[in-house]
């Protein structure tokens, strides 16, 4: 029998310890975490078959260690949260979670899940995405090794900031970022400026790849909440 691993993160002991007897009857081995950057230290020490991360947690929070975790691993992730705002929801499963219950749950619910979870994942595979050094979209090609960005076939001078916000919002397609997120993933710091910042840049990168910057069809606002970026692959 397989054995499997299962990581669980939350500041809440009374939750850790909840979760962690429930899935050691079910013969997991289950290490705990009380925020996200144990979490993260665990995670790059043991082969996980499964993380459960709390949304609110100190140090670094649920939704940070799933971005990372994100980046270099497919494994399952689900998020537990006391939040249950739908803003919250659309933005957990947009860095990558895989699904998301909210607190107070039933724990046969969780349990089975997470079951539910592992299934699919084992199914599917578990190869770490592929990291291709050439970004392509119809319309808009990034080369990864040479930071140059093509639009329509015609090679376009970006700034460097506009570069790296570029590329993380290509990397990760449909998926919907606050200002604050983008702040922290590009400019690699804590959100110390105000929202200008990013749109100034988005308003700027529009301008340069988009064919209407008015009607844009790469960087789109998701009003209320922040930006994705959307287009069609071209393999």
């Amino acid at each position: 029998m397989q054995n499997i691993r299962v990581l669980i993160a939350d500041d809440d002991k009374e939750i850790r310890d909840l979760i962690r007897k429930y899935l050691e009857r079910e013969m997991y081995t289950v290490d705990t975490a009380a925020d996200g950057e144990q979490a993260l230290q665990l995670f790059q020490q043991h082969k996980y078959n499964m993380v459960i991360l709390d949304l609110m947690m100190p140090q670094m929070d649920g939704m940070e260690a799933c971005r990372r975790i994100r980046s270099i691993s497919n494994v399952p992730i689900m998020m537990v949260t006391a939040k249950d705002h739908e803003t919250d929801k659309i933005i957990g499963l947009g860095i990558g979670a895989d699904d998301y219950i909210t607190k107070p749950f039933s724990i046969h619910e969780l349990v089975a899940r997470i079951k539910a979870l592992m299934r699919r994942f084992m199914v599917l595979g578990t190869e770490v995405p592929d990291h291709s050094e050439v970004i392509r979209f119809k319309g808009l090609m990034m080369n990864l090794k040479t930071y140059t960005v093509d639009v329509q076939g015609k090679e376009t001078d970006l700034t460097g900031k506009e570069t790296e916000l570029l590329k993380f919002m290509m990397s990760n397609p449909g998926q919907v970022f606050t200002k604050a997120q983008l702040f922290r993933n590009v400019w690699d710091n804590g959100y110390l400026d105000d929202d200008n910042t990013i749109m100034v840049h988005i308003r700027k990168l529009r301008m340069k790849i988009e064919s209407d910057p008015s009607n844009p069809q790469f960087i789109k606002t998701v009003w209320g909440i922040g930006y994705k970026f959307v287009g069609e692959r071209d393999e």
